[in-house]
């Protein structure tokens, strides 16, 4: 696989550029995007398909910007593939010679299940999910694939897109209550021809339309965390605010928490995506921020692995390590803080009584816990918070990404640290658990860090909690005294080694 691959992606509304640098064998990360609304389907659903002449242009400029930055960034292997607009278009290939003539980019035009597995591909490797439909809304086409158990098993591509709707109804009928009428009915003919296996309480959204409605319903909730891939929403909850958006003239939009830049196809977008909802029987949605272009690039990145990360691997963890770079990540080390934690987890149960339900977050922030001294040693546990929540993209919902960052910000000799608290608040576990994942978090770092490998063993009864070690832990005792305690409870740290007399001294 090359060090850096380009993916360029033609749809009928946008064309954006991405490029990925592969870190390591299953670690990689996004260092560049751009965007250009190029709208090359401008005009072809009137015009029988025929790609017109102002959006040639606007593509043709795009590419060719793309093309100079990636040669910027020194990228091995570029990718291009063009979807609705000119899988649709009599004079596609016309377009694609003239292109590769001019510019040297092969252009390849997918059909709407392959830009559907590309969607869905992306999907199941990036986000904390296992079944099902992912739903990409795009400028002439709607994609959709079924996931059951962690797997694409079928696909399905609709005609119904925020242009094709735009220019077939709304800009055609001076009525919008008529034209939307007229686009309802459209789009009922279209979603009956989905194969009725095609049912699933989750939904996945996937391009512009999903990513906007998420992004306003986040803004509107004043949802905690800054982040759109992973997050869901229950579907009852949020489909007046949907509907309304559907049948909103153009003036009262603003209302709305939308973006701007989105205006012009997000009530076409939304009576699509609301009709596909209701008929797939959809009670929650997922937002995904990675789609085709991601898949495209999954599909090359995991050739040898059957498309799919190993369970145990998570691409985020395993970039994060790449590039940050621990001092101390050695499979040795990884497994000594992991046994430690979980030790320590099972014996402090009997306060807890959690069945050990948070052990993957408190193994993942201990993996990550030297991410930050990479920056700085001094307030290395700040650092690491802010990289963990920044970084922490795929494969995780958004209470563990907030969980596994706030464990790396808490380290130290208060368990909590309150302002970050209660910003994320609504999303982490209650905060007498939290006291104890805290506590349980920064024990583990202290006695690994102070034992050089010892093996050490817990005991827990009448409020006592007993540490016993064949090696010296006199570091961590000094680091224990000053940690404040999830309850009142007493820390014994028993060693089993012997100090060596020394005569001189009288010992």
């Amino acid at each position: 696989m090359p060090k850096r691959t380009a993916i360029i992606d033609i749809g009928s509304n946008s064309a954006r550029l991405v490029i990925f640098e592969k870190t390591s064998r299953y670690g990689f990360n996004l260092i560049c995007e751009q965007k250009s609304k190029v709208r090359i389907g401008e005009g072809a659903y009137a015009k029988e398909g025929h790609l017109q002449p102002t959006g040639i242009k606007r593509a043709f400029l795009a590419l060719k910007s793309f093309l100079a930055t990636i040669d910027k960034y020194d990228v091995d292997k570029t990718l291009c593939v063009a979807t609705s607009a000119l899988r649709d278009a009599p004079n596609a290939q016309e377009f694609v010679r003239w292109i590769h003539k001019e510019l040297g980019l092969q252009i390849e035009v997918i059909d709407g299940n392959h830009e559907a597995r590309y969607g869905g591909l992306a999907a199941v490797n990036l986000l904390p999910i296992k079944e099902g439909i992912s739903i990409d809304i795009g400028g002439g086409s709607a994609d959709m694939s079924l996931i059951l158990d962690g797997h694409i098993v079928d696909t399905y591509s609709l005609n119904l897109g925020t242009v094709r709707l735009k220019e077939l109804f709304f800009d055609k009928t001076p009525n919008p209550l008529l034209a939307n009428e007229k686009a309802k009915a459209f789009i009922y003919a279209e979603i009956s021809k989905l194969p009725e296996h095609f049912r699933h309480p989750v939904a996945i959204g996937i391009g512009g339309t999903a990513r906007t409605l998420s992004k306003a319903i986040m803004k509107e909730s004043g949802y905690a965390l800054d982040k759109l891939h992973a997050f869901s929403y229950e579907l009852n909850e949020h489909k007046a605010y949907l509907d309304s958006i559907a049948v909103s003239s153009a003036k009262n939009l603003k209302h709305f928490a939308l973006q701007k830049n989105r205006y012009d196809t997000i009530r076409e977008g939304t009576l699509i995506f609301n009709e596909i909802l209701t008929h797939i029987g959809c009670e929650r949605v997922i937002s995904s921020s990675v789609g085709v272009r991601e898949g495209v690039f999954l599909d090359q990145f995991l050739k040898d692995e059957n498309k799919k990360f190993p369970e145990t691997i998570n691409p985020s963890i395993i970039s994060i390590l790449d590039r940050f770079k621990p001092l101390i990540h050695i499979e040795k080390h990884r497994k000594i803080k992991h046994k430690l934690a979980s030790d320590l987890y099972a014996v402090l149960q009997p306060e807890i009584q959690d069945n050990m339900c948070f052990e993957g977050e408190l193994h993942h922030a201990l993996l990550l816990s030297n991410i930050g001294k990479t920056l700085t040693v001094y307030k290395a546990h700040q650092h690491a918070f802010y990289i963990a929540i920044q970084e922490l993209n795929y494969g995780f919902t958004h209470k563990q990404i907030v969980l596994i960052s706030s464990l790396l910000r808490m380290h130290g000799v208060e368990l909590i640290h309150k302002p970050l608290f209660e910003q994320y608040k609504a999303l982490l576990p209650e905060k007498e658990t939290m006291l104890w994942l805290s506590f349980i978090y920064t024990l583990t770092v202290f006695l690994h860090e102070a034992s050089n490998s010892a093996t050490i063993e817990f005991s827990y009864s009448n409020k006592t909690l007993r540490i016993v070690s064949d090696k010296p832990l006199s570091l961590a005792k000094e680091s224990i005294k000053s940690l404040e305690k999830p309850i009142a409870l007493a820390i014994v740290v028993a060693d089993k080694s012997t100090i060596p007399k020394n005569e001189k001294l009288g010992i």
